[in-house]
């Protein structure tokens, strides 16, 4: 069964905000104006997010002591290894290119466990991830961006300061993002509304099954612990890191050899390249939001846009947004 018909736009169109207008590219984001008072469901926002953000944390932390004991089976590597592959293309292909920028249309069933899969990584639910991106892009580096690193302004102190905030503070905030503005189609389709809600078990899900298989394959509760700390907490918090990578460090450091929006500063990371599935190809990204493929120029890996090439050549995609040869010359630089 093919996709709603219901196409979702690169990006929500650009608000005549008043924080936005006169914006020099330089300075700090003008303040948003005094907190609101924390009521019962932001504290309950901020502690959700700090258990989501300080677990993993802790993992890494118990991971290398157990290490250091030698407390550590094959079987852990090979369920981490297919679960961050599964987890990561379910971000790259589902989440991103497929349900914020609409770079292709999937079969049902394949748009669902893709969207599964994207909220099996821990980075929340569907919805809201869709919706935060697309309003990244429609304001990306100036005031409205969520997560952008020139926050602070662009003197040393600010790029130190906006990029721990581009990085993880951004989550803190509770500055939520209107579903109803950014993913209105998202939230016309029954099957990503049931998702969205499903969030909570999947992330149960996404750490019970290392640890089921773990002790199905190992054959007893320690082979099950292992497998929960490796495959399941620092799994997370390995690609938790290279998404929050992609938000920051590609906005900071690297190469722009496309033409982006005013203030717009994506850049090319290629260190990035393989742990991202080519997300951190990020400048051409920027340039042509709809493309399937970031990676373009010769020697970039983009293993997403390899996996959306096979499901194209099995049917279960369609209507891909490949970049052509003269789409490409013409955002150059």
């Amino acid at each position: 069964m093919p996709l709603s018909s219901l196409t979702p736009t690169t990006a929500a169109p650009e608000d005549p905000v008043p924080s936005s207008q006169g914006y020099d590219g330089t300075s700090p984001f003008p303040s948003d104006g005094p907190a609101p008072p924390r009521d019962g469901a932001a504290r309950i926002y901020v502690t959700i997010t700090a258990v989501i953000v300080v677990l993993p944390f802790v993992a890494i932390g118990l991971a290398g002591w157990l290490l250091w004991g030698s407390l550590i089976h094959p079987v852990d590597i090979a369920l981490a290894v297919v679960l961050y592959t599964v987890t990561c293309l379910g971000v790259t292909v589902g989440f991103h290119r497929g349900l914020t920028h609409g770079g292709y249309r999937a079969v049902r069933p394949v748009r669902i466990a893709l969207a599964v899969a994207g909220s099996m990584s821990f980075q929340g639910d569907v919805i809201g991830w869709v919706a935060t991106h697309r309003r990244h892009h429609a304001f990306t580096d100036r005031p409205g961006d969520p997560h952008s690193p020139y926050r602070y302004g662009t003197h040393l102190s600010g790029q130190l300061r906006g990029l721990l905030h581009a990085h993880v503070g951004w989550l803190f905030r509770n500055d939520r993002t209107p579903a109803e503005r950014y993913a209105p189609d998202l939230l016309a389709d029954p099957d990503i509304r049931a998702v969205s809600r499903a969030f909570p078990l999947l992330c149960l899900a996404t750490l019970a099954l290392p640890f089921g298989l773990g002790w199905a394959i190992g054959g007893s509760w320690l082979y099950g612990v292992t497998a929960l700390l490796w495959a399941g907490l620092v799994r997370i918090a390995l690609l938790h890191h290279v998404t929050w990578s992609v938000n920051s460090l590609c906005h900071m450091i690297g190469e722009r050899p496309f033409r982006t929006r005013r203030h717009d500063r994506a850049t090319n990371l290629w260190p990035l390249a393989l742990l991202s599935f080519g997300e951190s190809w990020h400048n051409l990204h920027h340039a042509d939001p709809t493309s399937a493929r970031h990676g373009v120029d010769r020697g970039q890996i983009d293993l997403s846009a390899e996996v959306i090439r096979l499901f194209e050549r099995l049917g279960w995609v369609h209507d891909v947004r490949w970049p052509t040869p003269d789409r490409v010359a013409a955002r150059r630089t």
